[in-house]
């Protein structure tokens, strides 16, 4: 097979300022009309990309997979699940992309495997103390009869992180690890044939031809030799806002290595291929770690995407982050929305300060609608005028906000069964994309098939009641990056001005960028020539409240 040849640029450079799309295959495009997005799907659609001007796009799992958690639960690394398609239709797709300028990135899980693994299987047949066993991390229980598990860690989809297996003989056994869900046991990083497998999987997918990983959990894989017993507020990050010592279980120095040898392996190829982390860490310090020269290529920057809607709390965020990535020779990696976050045209339209639901449902205070778009608009031109890669997660371009009115019985998020309910989890941000107002599921798909339901108000997001219509989210969206691109505002350098308390105002290149966060509206620069807005000035050309403008300036 010959790999499909990525885009020419100059080597070394695509990555640092590159404005990556991330899809979520379930719910971008379904080909096949049976509710689920799938390769052919994203593949007939990537002209929207190029359209609206990225440069790249990241793909999450497509791998054969019994779905536990969408997808990151992995059973086999070297293929496509059915459900998403063929291995040949990950060809065509990587070929489409490269031939319309576009790179590819795709997820890869090392963390933990899932349980339907042949090696999870080979584990469980394998019985204590047995080489096969030894590629995840089995331990004998505590307490006289071993019904307790080794230690308390909790899962971050709520509930115990560890589960007893049934033994070959019938008897309760040993327990395995799993940070997430039960069907996915975390792999032993200790283990060189874990080490091995994982370097072969990287060169599976490079020699096809994609262009970088992002990888899930990466500062998961490494867990305190001890496993030692953990008090303290589960969450996965470390730093500021962690009591105590660093979590035994995460961001633990000895991951450095595993990357380091896997950025050996990535400069074996020709064309610039990336690693790029998916790290919970603070503080910044602690998450330029990942980004120094011999290992990732970029660190998604979530300090960033949870900061308040401030102006000191984005002044505090932004200038902390190139500090810490300036000092190890990185560019920044920006980031609003995920798969994992409420989207932030919802999560901007909670009050300043409302630390992130982990979801939010019926019965549960909502976000204001208004607010929250319009936020969001100024955070992303905000967010689009600094140096550095910038992150869109689909369909942030048409302003959708989560689905808060999904019935609780669709949801299929892990978090919401292991947390007994109490947290509503990630499938609101995850509802299939509208693409046309009056088609069958809003044009995902040839049918009115949808894996989880579309709320009604999808038709006004639709990417054909936007096109072409000025002040819609979309242009103003196409309009930043065609600006960001012609401005190389992505490899700048940021210096701040002087303002007002609530406004924040910076220059990058021949670029003046101005929030304001204040009530009051506030006057443009004298000579200021205005060349983009998140929403319209006010009748006397002051910029109002949550609006970013960019500007031209003598």
């Amino acid at each position: 097979m010959s790999p499909s040849a990525p885009p020419a640029t100059a080597p070394g450079t695509w990555w640092q300022d590159a404005v990556i799309y991330q899809i979520y295959p379930r719910s971008f495009a379904d080909s096949d009309g049976d509710g689920m997005g799938d390769l052919p799907g994203i593949t007939a659609r990537l002209d929207h990309l190029v359209e609206l001007g990225a440069d790249a796009v990241w793909l999450s799992p497509f791998y054969p997979s019994p779905q536990a958690d969408a997808g990151y639960d992995v059973a086999d690394y070297r293929d496509v699940d059915p459900l998403f398609g063929r291995l040949a239709d990950f060809d065509a797709l990587l070929a489409r992309a490269h031939e319309l300028g576009l790179r590819v990135i795709v997820d890869l899980v090392p963390n933990h495997s899932s349980s339907a693994h042949p090696w999870f299987a080979a584990a469980l047949a394998a019985g204590p103390g047995s080489p096969e066993r030894a590629r995840y991390v089995f331990r004998d229980g505590r307490g006289p009869d071993g019904d307790e598990p080794p230690n308390g860690w909790r899962s971050v989809f709520g509930g115990g992180a560890w589960t007893r297996v049934t033994e070959a003989d019938g008897r309760p056994g040993q327990w395995y690890l799993h940070l997430f869900d039960a069907g996915q046991p975390d792999l032993n990083w200790d283990n060189p044939e874990v080490r091995a497998e994982f370097r072969d999987i990287l060169r599976f997918w490079l020699d096809r031809g994609v262009d970088g990983f992002r990888v899930d959990v990466a500062h998961g894989l490494v867990k305190q030799a001890d496993l030692a017993d953990w008090h303290y507020p589960e969450e996965p990050v470390s730093g500021e806002g962690t009591e105590g010592p660093r979590p035994p279980m995460w961001d633990q120095d000895g991951v450095h290595e595993i990357y380091r040898d896997w950025r050996q392996v990535l400069d074996g190829y020709p064309g610039e291929r990336i690693l790029v982390a998916e790290a919970w860490v603070q503080p910044a310090e602690r998450l330029a770690a990942y980004v120094r020269p011999d290992e990732m290529h970029q660190a998604f920057n979530f300090e960033y995407l949870e900061a308040a809607w401030s102006a000191p709390a984005q002044y505090a965020v932004i200038t902390r982050s190139l500090a810490a990535t300036d000092a190890v020779g990185a560019p920044t990696t920006w980031v609003l929305s995920n798969h994992d976050v409420l989207r932030h045209a919802s999560r901007l339209g909670l009050p300043v300060g409302t630390p992130r639901p982990r979801g939010i449902g019926i019965g549960d205070p909502q976000p204001d609608a208004v607010i929250g778009l319009r936020r969001a608009r100024a955070a992303t031109l905000l967010m689009l005028a600094l140096p550095g890669s910038a992150y869109l997660y689909q369909g942030e371009e048409l302003g959708l906000p989560e689905h808060m009115t999904l019935p609780d019985e669709s949801r299929q998020d892990p978090t919401w069964q292991r947390t007994g309910h109490a947290e509503r989890g990630r499938d609101g941000c995850r509802v299939p994309i509208p693409w046309q107002a009056d088609a069958p599921s809003y044009g995902f798909g040839p049918t009115d098939a949808s894996w989880l339901p579309q709320p009604e108000l999808w038709a006004e997001y639709a990417l054909d009641r936007q096109r072409g219509v000025p002040g819609s989210t979309y242009e103003m969206y196409r309009t930043a990056l065609r600006l960001r691109r012609d401005l190389r505002l992505g490899a700048g350098t940021l210096f701040w001005l002087e303002s007002p308390d609530e406004v924040l105002s910076f220059r990058n290149g021949e670029v003046t960028v101005l929030t304001n966060f204040g009530e009051a509206p506030v006057p443009l620069p004298d000579g200021a020539e205005l060349l983009h807005a998140s929403g319209p000035l006010d009748g006397d050309g002051r910029v109002p409240t949550d609006v970013t403008v960019w500007l031209r300036t003598p």
